[in-house]
């Protein structure tokens, strides 16, 4: 697994839009605050030429021009990390125009996103054999102030975190809108983790939960839509670190309980949970929904019953803030006890 350099003082930020760009309110305001911000923590930006554009559909630009842009900026030596603008909609049509090739015999260089941006940190792990940061995107580094959630993705990239905990109280419903775009996050909900382990009569729930391995993962709905295609290399990739195992960390945004269960159970048939040591599943945007009797836990549980491996539920990840920035590609050793979760990675 290769590991990009860490931001050093006076770095510089490279900033891109294979997703949304930063065009309309709250996230231009947002987007330009966080500028400032990282400008005062001594960073220069390198900003691409669709961080402001949203001519594109479900993307800021046409897929040709998104996916020039994140090759040209991840091969730039003029700047040292990359953080992508936002999440959007159809990141996997720019795929065909990014050079995995030339990315891999690259220099390797950190990428942060999360959501649409599941297309580059899984593939750069899975393709290139490169770690990337599974956490927040350049708008949310405009909030005042910043959660403590924003302050450990940056000490990620800078290489003075290695660990995170999950944040205690987490938002449901955003307040930031484009009359108030710097508002920090709107937590108000208690945690409520949930644990199980292999018992005698299949998994059974527990308060104390610990678990190792390479974490691999992030938003399903992007997940089982590279499932199949020419860009999924997941299974060779298993075998290259089979013996590390994977803890698979998960969430959702679009999908309801029903559409949960079906990735699951079209990534259990792809072999893509081969070795799988345990499951991190994050809060799914359709929290709390029930339909026709199954909800957000037995959309999940059955597969993992099948590895009978261990399971850590509504954790601090995904659509839902705040969530914990992942290093994709790294091992880790993953801990819950007294409703905490602790993550600690390593680099090898």
């Amino acid at each position: 697994m290769r590991y990009p350099d860490f931001l050093k003082q006076k770095g510089c930020i490279g900033l891109v839009a294979p997703s949304f760009g930063c065009n309309i309110e709250p996230y231009r305001t947002a987007f330009d605050n966080a500028g400032r911000k990282w400008r005062e923590r001594g960073y220069s930006l390198d900003l691409g030429p669709n961080c402001y554009e949203g001519t594109g559909i479900g993307i800021s630009n046409t897929p040709e021009r998104c996916g020039q842009e994140l090759t040209e900026y991840y091969l730039k030596k003029e700047n040292d990390v990359l953080i992508s603008c936002g999440g959007g909609e159809l990141m996997c049509e720019i795929l065909e125009y990014v050079d995995f090739e030339a990315i891999k015999k690259a220099a390797p260089k950190w990428y942060m996103g999360y959501s649409d941006n599941t297309n580059m940190t899984f593939l750069l792990t899975t393709l290139c054999d490169t770690a990337s940061v599974y956490g927040p995107c350049a708008a949310a580094f405009g909030m005042e102030p910043w959660h403590p959630a924003i302050e450990d993705a940056m000490e990620i990239l800078e290489g003075k975190r290695n660990r995170v905990e999950s944040y205690g109280l987490w938002e449901k419903e955003s307040l930031k809108n484009e009359e108030n775009p710097l508002l920090p996050y709107n937590c108000t909900r208690e945690p409520d983790l949930k644990g199980y382990l292999p018992g005698a009569k299949g998994l059974e729930k527990s308060d104390e939960i610990s678990m190792k391995g390479r974490l691999l993962g992030g938003c399903m709905d992007c997940l089982v839509n590279l499932l199949g295609t020419r860009f999924d290399r997941v299974k060779e990739f298993l075998e290259n670190y089979k013996e590390d195992g994977f803890v698979w960390f998960l969430e959702s945004c679009d999908l309801n309980v029903f559409a949960i269960r079906r990735a699951m159970w079209q990534m259990e048939e792809a072999g893509w949970f081969r070795y799988v040591k345990g499951f991190l599943i994050g809060r799914p945007y359709c929290h709390g929904q029930e339909m026709m009797g199954l909800d957000q836990y037995e959309a999940v549980l059955p597969v993992a019953r099948k590895h009978q491996v261990p399971v850590i539920m509504d954790a601090d990840l995904g659509h839902l803030p705040p969530m914990m920035p992942l290093v994709t590609g790294s091992m880790a050793e993953l801990s819950m006890e007294d409703n905490r979760l602790k993550v600690i990675m390593e680099y090898q």
